[in-house]
């Protein structure tokens, strides 16, 4: 392994998406992540969404870099021995319920004891207190009560979701740069290590802009708006002649006049109340409505050309398809030809961000389930006969 976090030893102690998402980021920048699963099926990702002769591809992506050691926490022997791989590492990654692990004695005491410079992440729905904390959280849920899902949809529809697991993702996230911020105060010598604390909720919501002093002070509740993006004006997606959709951005001051020289407005670009966005906020169903009306007369690729050449902000959408055919993404490697155990090529998404020094690898796409249990018992001094007794006695598999 190479990379920035070579040197970091991670153990991941979680399934499906929040822990293994942060642990699958250390990973590609070189941190060695040693991932704990149980016997017999392991992580539940290994099936979930489209499957490839019996596994996820989802796990392929999901698990990339990561070592697989079969483990079962409910014997005292395997216990034992993740306690003897806590005793060298410097983050463990866990997104159990709370009290959890320390129902498995494997808690924040007993492993901050064992060693003082280990940083925890802890992800869970809604955190390790408060009293909502021994409630069970999804990121679905984290979505609903950190509140973008209100937020999202049609005008008068109901709420929407975005397509993938974004509370669960924005957990890593956050879990991530916790992780680091801590590991960063033990290597620089100023404390030991320390529990960070993430709830799938509070990750949501660090994200809603100004909506708590909206409220606060005005009593403003924002609402669903389709396209649109309250309070900036102009920036909504309008439908073209040919039926595509594109996003516009034209919200700054001087790009809105931009925007109005293109659909041929001399007099909205000239209009000193809109000279600002809160003068364009005040009318922004009027200049929606111009807009719309020039995307209608033009195809997409006229609209986007035009945009393009007076350098207004605009794009259509795009699908998967789009995506895989796009020269851009190519062209900055976020598309990775690799291929599956079975030889079976693929493309798999590239790695962000991009690092000009020492960037981030795949080096391995997702393990088989107990992949790397024996090499990585060794590493911590077990000897064959005593990896065969654990095996013996049900620990690891």
């Amino acid at each position: 392994m190479s990379g920035p976090l070579k040197g970091i030893r991670v153990i991941e102690i979680g399934t499906l998406i929040a822990a293994p998402f942060a642990a699958r980021m250390l990973a590609e920048f070189g941190a060695e992540v040693i991932k704990i699963e149980a016997p017999n099926d392991g992580d539940p990702l290994r099936k979930w969404r489209k499957l490839h002769e019996g596994t996820s591809l989802w796990w392929y992506l999901q698990s990339r870099n990561k070592k697989s050691i079969c483990v079962n926490l409910k014997s005292a022997e395997g216990v034992d021995v993740v306690k003897r791989l806590a005793t060298d590492a410097d983050i463990v990654i866990e997104n159990l319920r709370p009290g959890a692990l320390e129902r498995l004695g494997l808690g924040w005491d007993v492993l901050h004891g064992i060693n003082p410079k280990l940083t925890m992440v802890r992800i869970s729905g809604y955190g390790q207190s408060g009293p909502y904390r021994d409630r069970p959280g999804f990121g679905a849920i984290g979505e609903a009560m950190g509140g973008i899902r209100y937020t999202t949809g049609d005008v008068d529809g109901a709420p929407a979701r975005v397509g993938v697991s974004l509370g669960d993702s924005l957990a890593s996230l956050h879990g991530v740069i916790g992780a680091l911020m801590s590991v960063l105060r033990v290597k620089t010598g100023q404390g030991d290590g320390q529990v960070v604390d993430v709830s799938l909720v509070e990750s949501v919501f660090n994200l809603m802009e100004s909506l708590v002093p909206e409220y606060d002070l005005l009593g403003h509740v924002r609402e669903r708006s389709g396209g649109a993006l309250p309070g900036i004006a102009p920036s909504n997606t309008y439908r073209s002649e040919d039926g595509g959709f594109v996003v516009i951005a034209g919200n700054s001051d001087p790009i809105f006049r931009r925007l109005m020289q293109v659909i041929d407005r001399d007099d909205l670009a000239d209009d000193p109340a809109l000279t600002h966005n809160d003068g364009r906020v005040a009318q922004s169903a009027m200049l929606d409505a111009a807009i719309s009306a020039w995307t209608s007369r033009h195809s997409t690729s006229d609209i986007l050309a035009a945009l393009e050449t007076a350098q207004v902000p605009s794009g259509r959408i795009y699908s998967i398809a789009d995506i895989v055919a796009d020269p851009h993404y190519a062209a900055r490697e976020m598309l990775l030809q690799t291929s599956l155990p079975d030889g079976t090529p693929v493309r798999m998404p590239g790695i962000v961000p991009k690092l000009s020094d020492t960037p981030g690898a795949v080096n391995w796409q997702g393990p088989t389930l107990g992949e790397h249990t024996d090499p990585v018992l060794a590493d911590l001094g077990f000897s064959p006969l005593e990896i065969e007794q654990l095996r013996n006695t049900g620990a690891v598999q």
